[in-house]
Parts: structure tokens; sequence; C-alpha cells
């Protein structure tokens, strides 16, 4: 049986691609959480502030919602990864990112 082998450069090139893309998706969750922290800062204020707990309750399930989207984000990064190579694909990023969106709307 013959051996295939993939050259060095496509395997740095694939393991490059694959780190920018942990970092991107590092730097969004983080940004994500840190909007999630300004809200929950906002939450605890209100309550010193002795807002409603109608109020109260519509920030504390917006800050809920987020924090859902950003592990949603996380997961998304985590199914990128273990496909691996595949992830350079246009057509199997979309359907991530469908599969993510979909997540987000209905999870």
């Amino acid at each position: 049986m013959p051996k295939t082998s993939t050259s060095p450069r496509k395997t740095v090139t694939a393991r490059n691609s694959a780190m920018e893309a942990r970092a991107e998706h590092q730097k969004d969750v983080i940004n994500r959480l840190r909007r999630i922290e300004g809200q929950v800062r906002g939450v605890i204020e209100m309550i010193q502030a002795e807002r409603s707990n109608e109020d109260l309750a519509l920030q504390m399930s917006a800050v809920r919602k987020a924090m859902d989207k950003a592990f949603y984000r996380m997961i998304a990064c985590h199914v990128q990864e273990a496909i691996g190579a595949k992830q350079s694909d246009p057509r199997v990023k979309k359907e991530i990112e469908r599969v993510t969106r979909l997540l987000e709307k209905f999870g």
C-alpha cells in the first residue's frame, strides 16, 4: 500500500491556520465575557439602588442569554478544532456557524 504524505509546509500552514482560528474564537468569547461582566456589575448596582424586581429579572435574563451565547461560541470553536483540517473548507465553516446560530436562538 503506498504511503500518502502531506508536505511539512501544508502541515505547518494548517496548524498556523488552526491556531489563528482558535485565537480569534478565544478573543470573541473573552470579549463576550467582559460585556457580561459589565452587565453583572450593572445588576449589582440595580440591587443596591433598590430597583424593581421586574427590572432586575429583565437584566438577569439578558445576562443569562449572553452567557448562553458565549457558551455556544466556545462549543463552536471546539467543534471546529475537532474537525481539524476540514475547518478551512468554507462550506464546513458556514455550516458550523449556522448550527451555532441555531443553538443561540433555540438553546
